[in-house]
């Protein structure tokens, strides 16, 4: 037993030197077979050759290669399976589920004023949330004269109270006469802080169009604000603002209190340096296959002011350099300036002077005669 073992092991041995040794001239062949002779030949050698392959190469070469059969299949499984790889990589992402209308996008809106907001921004207010089911009111805001970061906390936290994510906020100043739109993301930021003009409500403009309370809109940007085919915006803060405008006026698919379907879009259009806000119904005519759009309501202008890296606090990203406050412009169409009073009041001063020296006493008829 001993003998047939160590014979089947040297057996073996040939057989992995001859595989891995190129056939070279015919006479290492035949040196190759007298040393051969000598070991006996089992009934498994012939097997395990049958399984192999040998492919001689051209005579001028001088050598022949020897292939196996099982290697070259394994290689081109490998093969096929880097190339299967290749082709999944390279084909886009294709989905394969539709989406099943479920609220998935959580997204929550804290609406709230300040104290002492005149009833026009109030009134607006409440139009906002009427259009935004997503939306969460809120009491009126009383920071006092503390500074932007005692109102960035206050906001933070009643945000966090009520489980929001955005806050659209207004504020009122001077008795009303000075309206501010802030809309931020909490509890991290970005905000951005608005002069809002020309604020205009639905009682107050009366249209004729209408929608269902709850639907969702379609957000419409002009090209300014770039994105898909219109490529990059025309400058860098409008792509920011874009996008927090879709965050805050989008209504998220699924959300309990919206209507599933579209009937309203609301357009923002960026021009003079102002984004003009409108909100318009679309109307369906079936006999000419088109759509118009008649105007809701209500609409305002935003003037940017700043973008502020935190909640309405923090490093200034953007500053509008062209930005003049609503206090100045007063003045100067009032013309409450020292030099403007100084020479109205010149100016009255010598008119009156003038209008005495036209006046002539009539001729008293009766001066002579208690003389």
């Amino acid at each position: 037993m001993g003998k047939n073992n160590s014979k089947k092991r040297n057996i073996k041995k040939s057989e992995k030197k001859e595989l891995k040794e190129p056939t070279v001239a015919s006479e290492q062949k035949t040196e190759d077979t007298t040393a051969t002779d000598d070991v006996e030949i089992t009934e498994e050698k012939p097997k395990q050759l049958a399984q192999e392959k040998i492919t001689p190469v051209d005579e001028e070469e001088g050598a022949c290669e020897e292939v196996d059969v099982d290697n070259e299949k394994m290689d081109d499984k490998d093969d096929d399976e880097e190339s299967d790889e290749e082709d999944e990589e390279a084909a886009p992402a294709v989905p394969t589920t539709i989406s099943d209308g479920r609220y998935r996008n959580r997204v929550r809106l804290l609406t709230l004023c300040s104290r002492g907001a005149s009833s026009r921004q109030r009134h607006l207010l409440s139009d906002l949330r009427a259009l935004l089911p997503h939306s969460r009111a809120e009491h009126k805001l009383d920071v006092g004269r503390r500074g932007s970061d005692s109102l960035s906390s206050a906001l933070r936290e009643v945000a966090d109270v009520r489980g929001c994510d955005s806050v659209l906020y207004i504020e009122g100043r001077r008795r009303g006469k000075d309206g501010y739109l802030h809309l931020g993301v909490v509890p991290h930021g970005p905000s951005v802080r608005f002069a809002l003009l020309n604020a205009h409500t639905m009682d107050e403009l009366r249209m004729t169009g209408n929608c269902l309370k709850g639907s969702r809109p379609v957000l419409t940007f002009c090209s300014s604000f770039g994105g898909g085919a219109a490529g990059p915006p025309a400058q860098p803060f409008l792509g920011l603002l874009r996008s927090m405008f879709v965050r805050a006026f989008g209504t998220p698919r699924g959300h309990p209190k919206s209507k599933p379907f579209v009937d309203r879009t609301m357009s923002f259009s960026y021009a003079d340096g102002k984004i003009w806000v409108r909100n318009y119904q679309i109307v369906r005519d079936a006999a000419a296959d088109s759509n118009s759009l008649v105007e809701i309501g209500p609409r305002f202008v935003l003037d940017p002011i700043r973008i502020f890296s935190g909640v309405f606090a923090g490093q200034t990203l953007y500053r509008n350099p062209k930005y003049v406050s609503q206090n100045v412009q007063r003045r100067a169409q009032q013309g409450n300036t020292k030099v403007d009073r100084f020479v109205r009041r010149r100016a009255a001063k010598e008119g009156r002077k003038a209008r005495m020296d036209a006046i002539e006493a009539p001729e008293d008829l009766l001066g002579d005669v208690f003389h």
